[in-house]
């Protein structure tokens, strides 16, 4: 079993190629679904970290009013991050015991160098997308204004600094139909 991590900075195309690399009959894990999963009141050191912080609605976990402030609190961000790291990291090995007679899987994993996991796979893909690109998908796909979209993009360690520690790169400035061509040479190269 080959243990392929699937990253990439925010509106560069990871859920695009996760959903395709589905669609050709592969196991694939998304993270960003697990922190969603986890992101609960019931989770009770979660509660107890964010109770004081104004992230709820309607007695749950607002993921719009949680992705605020971890965008514009430092110190908020690492908290959460140290309380969902562990938490997920815990999932992902689940998927891995679970589905090991597969021959290839994938996890979807955008914060993949940021949390230190890297070691749990053999292989990584980065998805790439030119700056200006990832800023207009942010601003036209979510609504975000400009100077919000540039504040997300710039929390996350720069795309430059993470092709160094990746195995495979797809870039994704083009059509869909160029980024399947990129992505099944990647498969066929697993």
């Amino acid at each position: 079993m080959k243990k392929i991590a699937v990253c990439g900075n925010i509106a560069s195309g990871k859920s695009t190629v996760q959903n395709f690399l589905e669609k050709q009959g592969f196991k694939v894990l998304d993270t960003d679904e697990v922190a969603h999963k986890l992101l609960t009141v019931a989770n009770v050191d979660l509660y107890n970290t964010f109770k004081e912080y104004d992230v709820f609605e309607n007695g749950e976990f607002s993921r719009l009013k949680v992705g605020k402030l971890v965008f514009s609190d430092k110190d908020a961000k690492l908290k959460l991050e140290a309380l969902l790291h562990p938490q997920i990291k815990k999932e992902i090995e689940k998927f891995f015991d679970i589905n090991s007679s597969e021959k290839l899987l994938f996890v979807g994993i955008p914060l993949l160098f940021e949390a230190n996991m890297q070691d749990m796979f053999d292989k990584i893909i980065f998805v790439y997308a030119d700056d200006k690109l990832r800023l207009q998908r942010l601003i036209e796909r979510n609504g975000y204004s400009i100077d919000y979209a540039k504040q997300r993009i710039n929390s996350q360690l720069s795309q430059d600094e993470k092709i160094n520690f990746s195995d495979y790169i797809i870039r994704n400035n083009g059509s869909m139909s160029e980024l399947e061509k990129s992505l099944t040479k990647v498969v066929e190269k697993l």
